[in-house]
C-alpha cells in the first residue's frame, strides 16, 4: 500500500492515476468526503479524511503503509510541523521509503514556501526513514488557471516581468517520476531536480499559446497591487498571499531556471515540451 497526502490536488491526482496504472494500490488522505469518492474513481483503493495537523490522521494514513509520498498542503505555514508529525508516524508505523514533494530551488529565503521546504528536507535528512526528493519546477498545467483570458480575449496574464524565464515542467512528467521513486529501487537517499526543457519567458510562452491556439496570445504583465486585490476577494488571504506576491517579485528578478537532465534521464527520455503539452489541451478540450 502506497499513501498519498494531500491527493485531491492536481499532483495528488496525477500521481494516483500513474501509480493505479502501475497496478499499485493506493490509499488517499484528503480533507473532505467528495475528495475521497472523486480519487476512488481515479482507482485509488481507499481514502481517509483527515487534517494534516492531526497527528492521528498520520497514524491511521500511514498504517500498514510500505511508502508515503508526502504532499504538504499548498503555502501551509506550518510545513515543517506537518513533516516532522508524518516522519514519526512513518517510523512508528514501519513504512520503508518517504518521498517528499518540495519545490525547485529551495534553498531561496526570499520565497518563504521555498525556504520552509528545505526546512522540511532538513528534517528528513535526520528523521531516520529512507528517503527520495523531488523538486519540480512551477508545472505547464498552472497555465490552464489563465484560460479562459487566453482563449476568450487572447491575453495570457502574469503577475511579474514578462522577461522572466521558467522551466515549466509537466506534471504528468512528474508524477511519473514520482512512481518511480515510490516503487523501483535505487532512489533512497536521491534529490532530485525536474525541470522542462526549455526556460522560456513570458512572451515566448504567449507564442506558444498562439501556435497551439491558431490565435494572436499576448502576455500582459499584471499590476500586482491589483493581483493581490482581486485574489483577496477570491479568498486568498494572509501567509498564501504574501508569499506569492514575495514570490512573483523573485520571479521579476530572476526566474525559475533549471536543468531538464536529470528529469529525462529518469523518465529515460526527453521531459515533455510545452508545444507538445499545449497540443494536447488543444486536442482534450476539442473532444
Amino acid at each position: 500500500m502506497i499513501t498519498i497526502s494531500g491527493a485531491a490536488g492536481k499532483t495528488g491526482r496525477a500521481l494516483v492515476r500513474a501509480l493505479v496504472g502501475r497496478g499499485e494500490a493506493v490509499r488517499a488522505l484528503v480533507r473532505r468526503e467528495a475528495q475521497g469518492e472523486a480519487l476512488l474513481a481515479l482507482g485509488a483503493c481507499e481514502y481517509l479524511v483527515g487534517d494534516q495537523m492531526d497527528p492521528t490522521a498520520w497514524r491511521a494514513a500511514l498504517k500498514g503503509a510500505n511508502a508515503v509520498y508526502l504532499i504538504c498542503p499548498n503555502m501551509h505555514p506550518d510545513e515543517t510541523d506537518i513533516v516532522g508529525m508524518a516522519l514519526t508516524a512513518a517510523k512508528a508505523a514501519g513504512t520503508s521509503r518517504l518521498v517528499y514533494h518540495s519545490v525547485l530551488h529551495p534553498q531561496v529565503e526570499a520565497m518563504p514556501h521555498h525556504w520552509a521546504k528545505l526546512r522540511a528536507e532538513e528534517l528528513i535528512f535526520a528523521g531516520g526513514l529512507p528517503f527520495t526528493i523531488l523538486q519540480p519546477c512551477a508545472y505547464m498545467q498552472n497555465l490552464l488557471g489563465y484560460w479562459e483570458s487566453i482563449t476568450r480575449d487572447g491575453i495570457y496574464p502574469v503577475p511579474y516581468n514578462l522577461a522572466a524565464r521558467i522551466s515549466l515542467v509537466d506534471l504528468d512528467d512528474v508524477a511519473e517520476v514520482a512512481a518511480r521513486a515510490l516503487t523501483e529501487e535505487g532512489h533512497c537517499g536521491a534529490i532530485y531536480e525536474l525541470a522542462g526543457p526549455r526556460a522560456l519567458d513570458q512572451t515566448e510562452v504567449a507564442a506558444e499559446l498562439s501556435r497551439a491556439l491558431g490565435r494572436t496570445v499576448l502576455a500582459r504583465e499584471l499590476d500586482r497591487e491589483q493581483w493581490r486585490e482581486n485574489a483577496r476577494k477570491d479568498g486568498l488571504d494572509g501567509y498564501a498571499l504574501e508569499t506569492l506576491l514575495k514570490m512573483f517579485m523573485y520571479y521579476d528578478r530572476y526566474g525559475l531556471i533549471g536543468n531538464p537532465r536529470v528529469c529525462g534521464w529518469l523518465l529515460g527520455r526527453s521531459p515533455r515540451d510545452l508545444r507538445d503539452y499545449l497540443g494536447s489541451v488543444r486536442t482534450e478540450r476539442r473532444e
